[in-house]
């Protein structure tokens, strides 16, 4: 997000976490945002209006409690209203909050359970899993197969072997991927988890897997660097020859054979 978006996310965060002080009923904020956020993406000029720089924030906020006041819980139509209020420097940093906060919501509410990081890692075994089978991912993919029949098929992955957590952000993302490849919403899922406890996460690729004091030597490393807390997220690929690859957000440290043979490949060819 860029300019005020920034700072009307912030504040929208800063409702949310007193929320959560105050005893929301986690799950259920987070059905009522996700609701809205899909109510919001089917109506451009609904999301224009509530997102309206210029518009009068009174006015705004009026709009959002008109709409979906009794329609969803106090805790979703306070969150709403409130963004509503804020000034937004385009129109879909409005709805992506509101659906970032949804999936605040079940990953706070794993965090009471005490299962965050279990929930964190399945949502990543899960995203490996469907990129390992073209089969699987596209169907999950597919605009030609329901939403209904996509959550289904992820119930029948997840069951017994996931959290309700994780499970539910996979269907979520599964039916609702507003436009993204499944990759970038697990991603994405994946960033805010991360957030939510404190931590980055680099995702490690390697042509075997590390030993645990290589693994403990590269978090070391990497918390150095970045000054904060790092979790790893480990992904064997042979096809990486040897050496490793980490990815940190949008910053990536290309240290395989495969990169280099590849470069020397560029090189000679001047390509």
């Amino acid at each position: 997000m860029r300019g005020s978006s920034r700072g009307a996310a912030a504040t929208v965060q800063e409702a949310f976490d007193a929320a959560l002080s105050g005893g929301v009923d986690r799950s259920g904020l987070a059905e009522d945002l996700f609701a809205i956020t899909s109510v919001v993406d089917g109506n451009a000029s609904l999301r224009r209006a509530l997102a309206d720089p210029s518009g009068e924030p009174a006015a705004k906020r009026a709009l959002a409690e008109r709409l979906f006041g009794g329609k969803v819980g106090d805790g979703a139509i306070g969150l709403v209203a409130l963004a509503a209020e804020q000034r937004w420097a385009d129109e879909r940093d409005f709805s992506d909050t509101l659906e970032s906060t949804a999936v605040s919501s079940l990953l706070a509410r794993a965090e009471a359970e005490g299962r965050i990081d279990d929930v964190e890692d399945q949502l990543f075994r899960f995203e490996r899993i469907v990129a390992g089978d073209t089969a699987l991912r596209d169907t999950l993919s597919s605009r030609n197969t329901d939403g209904a029949g996509k959550a289904g098929l992820v119930a029948t992955l997840l069951e017994g072997k996931a959290h309700p957590e994780t499970i539910r952000l996979a269907q979520q993302a599964v039916r609702v991927p507003r436009g993204r490849r499944l990759d970038r919403v697990l991603a994405a899922y994946l960033d805010l988890a991360a957030k939510r406890r404190d931590e980055l996460t680099a995702l490690v690729t390697v042509a075997s897997a590390l030993t645990e004091q290589q693994a403990a030597r590269l978090r070391t490393q990497l918390e150095t660097m970045y000054g904060k807390s790092v979790s790893l997220q480990t992904v064997v690929d042979p096809h990486v020859l040897g050496g490793i690859r980490v990815q940190v957000g949008d910053e990536v440290m290309d240290g395989t054979i495969s990169a280099r043979i590849d470069q020397a490949r560029r090189h000679v060819t001047g390509n």
